[in-house]
């Protein structure tokens, strides 16, 4: 074993036999380096990717590879999603090398820490014009001990570069509608009008580009951005991409066309294609839109939740072939053989499910270059009911009996496979965003298991990995073990979903804690010189870069977050500061994103947000259940920047100091709703259809 035997983290405990000399980062593997006097070779990856176990597999246990590693570098091993500020410099280092980035992260470094060369994967031989990975290594032991000052100047110069790419003078720019409207029509020319998405392949879900173009929709009433969402909406539920049998979405589409996946699930893609879900439902009222989102919040309940109540952070792509348990290979536990299929079911189930999902006896894979799908179907749904029902000759009610019979028979066969492995680490930030889609679901559907799994989320955090003595988070709890500084991200992220917490629940404490963990990331993060947010504290020496990221991709940035959030609670808390914190947040990447803001759709909601004012809706009532007509005519309806507060007896106090205009409302026997918007009220009503009426002319 080496050095990683002693870490919690899955992905560094897969390497724990490796005959590498794995070191975690740290003291003992940054001093050896500079006494041995040897580079550093830094693997950067996760547990549940695909290309960080093939590169284990075939380099990282062999042993002649082994032992050029041991020989020539002091190696090092980092899980991202621990340490998301080691992977942020050298991802961004790697990618002005090299022009491009990815998992597995193979970076050289000198012992000071400084990048010189790196990459992502290599393989172990020479082939097509690359070197393998062991004529790397030797070419890089010769550079660093035949060009050592060449090398180190070099990586002065890059630390430099990366220290210097966030200036920006911001002072005079103004935030307009200019930046929206350039934003949509550059999404709407990436738009993919033949199978729906934004861009080629590989097509990844980007939930931040429905959240933007959902929010322009409401605001402009632009038919083609409500479009672009729902059909590509509707074509990643129906595709390959999410998993038809279990719930939950599958991380991206290899090709075009939503159907060969890429199939790990992760917490984050989870939590925000919900939001996406909820908000098409919303504004739809399609049922299919609920169907999905309940889904997946289902399996998230069901496989990705703690006994303790936290949100573990993934499911591997790879797991056991059940015809072969001992080779492992990609999306093993979620492909079919129609043979299996017939074994299973009854001969009208089969026809069904088969003509629904496109099942064929040859495969349905079409494109696949390393063969792995041969005879194989990845279930995608290219019919309806009533196609189907016709194909089949039978009635559309008989046709959806049989398959949703048919789907709880492959369930429970698919249960007996060997499971992908399960990332069982709980990442506040990625909780932050699922406790806001579980509270957001409790009170657009009425369900308690959802506000009970929202509710008890927020509390194992506070309880777990929050220090009420320092008010600072944690980033990341496993196996008993609570470690490493919380980021941006940690605190924005969560404090979204207490926000969203507090407005389906009305308990006062979750927006108390919201409030005081944006104070506490105002002292950690803000960039008091040139506005917005550093992604880390600046506290831990070894991170030689404090970056802003400014690429809402697979989540949105710490930053991002933070001008949406700091909005919300100045609406619902009035502090002015926070205002003003977010107009300096949004002047600086508004001038960073100027000529590509679709690089950042989430800060373009922050925008909207800024520039066109919320409404308030402000119940006054003194008990509970009269207030849920109130509650659900705001609910089913999409009325994104509106921000709800109740007034209690015990919370009434609370918001009068804080806003003037309520010191006119009173607690009564009978609830009493207020509308507020454009800086006025409508009269206050009693009638929850009114109220309606108020909210959709607002």
């Amino acid at each position: 074993m080496n050095k990683l035997a002693k870490e919690k983290s899955p992905y560094l405990l897969q390497h724990a036999n490796n005959p590498v000399e794995w070191y975690p980062w740290g003291e003992e593997a940054f001093e050896k380096a500079k006494r041995e006097n040897k580079p550093i070779f830094l693997s950067i990856g996760y547990s549940t990717c695909h290309w960080c176990h093939v590169m284990e597999r075939e380099s990282f246990e062999d042993e002649t590879i082994a032992a050029l590693m041991n020989k020539y570098f002091v190696n090092i091993k980092v899980d991202r999603e621990e340490r998301p500020d080691v992977d942020k410099v050298y991802m961004t280092a790697v990618q002005m090398m090299v022009g491009q980035g990815g998992w597995p992260l193979s970076v050289f470094l000198t012992p000071d820490l400084k990048p010189f060369y790196g990459g992502t994967y290599f393989p172990p031989r020479d082939g097509y014009g690359r070197p393998g990975f062991p004529t790397l290594l030797e070419r890089i032991h010769e550079v660093w001990e035949q060009e050592k000052e060449n090398v180190v100047q070099s990586s002065d110069e890059l630390i430099k570069s990366l220290q210097h790419r966030h200036y920006v003078d911001s002072a005079k720019t103004e935030i307009d509608e200019t930046i929206l409207k350039r934003t949509f029509h550059q999404l709407a020319a990436s738009y993919d009008p033949k199978n729906a998405g934004f861009g080629g392949a590989p097509k990844f879900p980007r939930p931040v580009t429905f959240n933007f173009l959902f929010r322009y929709y409401y605001r402009t009433k632009e038919q083609e951005a409500l479009r672009m969402s729902l059909t590509t909406l509707m074509a990643m539920a129906s595709g390959g991409m999410y998993d038809h049998l279990g719930g939950g979405f599958h991380r991206y589409s290899v090709g075009a066309r939503w159907h060969v996946p890429h199939f790990e699930k992760m917490l984050y893609d989870q939590a925000q294609l919900v939001q996406s879900y909820l908000d098409a439902y919303q504004i739809t009222h399609d049922e299919f839109f609920a169907t999905i989102a309940k889904e997946t919040l289902d399996y998230v309940l069901r496989d990705l939740t703690s006994p303790e109540g936290g949100f573990y952070s993934a499911e591997d792509a790879d797991s056991p072939d059940p015809e072969n348990t001992l080779h492992k290979a990609e999306g093993a536990f979620y492909v079919w053989k129609k043979s299996e299929i017939d074994e299973v079911l009854s001969a009208d189930e089969s026809k069904v499910f088969c003509h629904y999902y496109s099942v064929d006896a040859a495969g349905n894979v079409m494109h696949d270059p390393q063969r792995e799908f041969v005879q194989k179907n990845i279930l995608f749904n290219s019919f309806t009911i009533e196609q189907t029902a016709e194909h089949c000759s039978l009635t559309p009610e008989r046709t959806a009996q049989l398959l949703e019979s048919a789907k709880a028979k492959l369930f429970a066969k698919r249960n007996l496979r060997p499971r992908p492995h399960l990332d069982d680490k709980i990442i506040t930030s990625w909780n932050g965003l699922m406790i806001g889609a579980f509270a957001r679901a409790s009170q657009i559907f009425a369900s308690d298991k959802y506000h009970k799994a929202a509710v008890k989320a927020a509390e194992f955090l506070f309880s777990t990995l929050y220090s009420k003595q320092q008010q600072t988070l944690s980033r990341r709890y496993r196996d008993g073990e609570v470690k490493y500084e919380a980021h941006l991200d940690d605190y924005t992220f969560l404090i979204s979903g207490l926000l969203d917490l507090y407005t389906a629940t009305f308990d006062l404490r979750w927006l108390q804690w919201a409030d005081e963990l944006m104070g506490r990331a105002i002292t950690l993060f803000w960039d008091s010189a040139e506005g917005g947010f550093y992604d880390t504290s600046g506290k831990d020496p070894s991170i030689l870069v404090r970056m802003k990221e400014s690429y809402d991709g697979a989540e949105p940035t710490g930053n991002s977050m933070a001008a949406i959030v700091l909005l919300r609670l100045f609406h619902l808390t009035n502090n002015a500061s926070y205002k003003s914190y977010a107009e300096k947040t949004l002047k600086y990447f508004c001038t960073t994103v100027e000529q590509s803001p679709q690089s950042m759709p989430q800060m373009m909601v922050a925008v909207e947000q800024y520039l066109f004012p919320p409404s308030h809706l402000i119940i006054a009532a003194s008990s509970r259940p009269p207030i849920l007509p109130f509650i659900e005519a705001a609910a089913r309806n999409f009325f994104p920047h509106m921000n709800i507060i109740l007034l209690e007896e015990w919370s009434l106090e609370y918001f009068k100091k804080r806003f003037e205009f309520m010191h006119v409302m009173d607690v009564g026997k009978e609830p009493i709703a207020y509308y507020c918007t454009q800086y006025h009220c409508e009269l206050p009503t009693r009638d929850p259809s009114e109220l309606l009426g108020q909210m959709f002319a607002g």
